[in-house]
């Protein structure tokens, strides 16, 4: 089972700044997430100050939200960071996130180790074509079926909406992986085997911890081949807090559907890993 990665629901980006300078990794962990999710180029500053955090984990997704935003400016702090940091998923992570911002721009990766990869970009015009990631794949994957397994008394509707945000989650990430492929003609051309998984909400659950409301979440990911055999199993999950003198029961869908996303990302490079692991068995 990993860990949990606690998300903060708030939306103001002066708030979270100032829950960097937390001494809890606890709370800085929260307004990274919340502020790599906003979407706000006004989360760029903070979040570049994120990258120095002494918590490897706020500088991991500190990068990632740096790479979702888009925005240039954050290009030398994410290559210092790809190439200086000592933690070792820190480095992936920014390297990605640079490899998603120079293509957002439609400039090239300054990266040492990206030369081979712009060397032969050259001839698919990298950085102005929609061709210039189009790498050989090495994963097939196929997303089945999602269902919200979780006990309790949550209806239907409910059951299906987070469902939905699970699978949506989980092929947003795919798509976001240069690896991966999700098309079956582009795997028939490279010979690649799919990989199926179905995911499943097994925990949905509001708790009381402390001075906070918490939306907790568990998923479990089952992967098989194309005939139908189980190859193995994966799970992890997430939580969102919110101060329990803020909290407003309208505010239990927003919650759920960022404890299920957050959920996914924190699984997603673990997943992958894994996934390469079945195919090469």
């Amino acid at each position: 089972m990993m860990m949990f990665v606690p998300v903060a629901y708030a939306d103001r980006v002066g708030d979270l700044t100032a829950m960097l300078s937390s001494s809890s990794d606890k709370t800085r962990l929260s307004a990274v997430v919340s502020l790599a999710k906003l979407g706000d180029k006004r989360a760029l500053k903070p979040l570049v100050t994120a990258l120095h955090d002494p918590n490897a984990q706020v500088r991991a997704l500190a990068a990632t939200g740096l790479g979702r935003l888009g925005h240039k400016a954050a290009l030398p702090a994410l290559t210092n960071a790809a190439t200086d940091d000592m933690d070792e998923n820190v480095r992936a992570r920014a390297r990605e996130a640079a490899a998603q911002v120079a293509k957002a721009n439609h400039i090239a990766s300054d990266l040492p180790g990206d030369e081979p990869k712009q060397a032969r970009a050259h001839t698919s015009g990298f950085g102005h074509s929609p061709h210039a990631v189009d790498d050989k794949p090495d994963l097939y994957v196929v997303i089945k079926a999602a269902n919200d397994d979780s006990p309790g008394k949550a209806d239907k509707p409910t059951r299906k909406a987070n469902a939905e945000i699970l699978k949506a989650a989980i092929t947003d990430e795919m798509k976001t992986a240069p690896q991966v492929t999700m098309t079956a003609d582009v795997a028939q051309r490279w010979g690649l085997d799919a990989r199926h998984i179905d995911l499943s909400v097994v925990k949905m659950e509001v708790v009381q911890s402390g001075g906070y409301i918490e939306m907790q979440t568990e998923l479990r990911l089952a992967i098989s081949d194309d005939t139908g055999k189980m190859l193995s199993f994966l799970s992890g999950g997430a939580k969102v807090q919110v101060p329990k003198a803020k909290f407003n029961l309208n505010a239990l869908p927003m919650m759920r559907k960022d404890a299920l996303e957050g959920a996914m990302r924190g699984m997603f490079d673990k997943l992958l890993a894994h996934l390469r692991q079945t195919s090469q068995s």
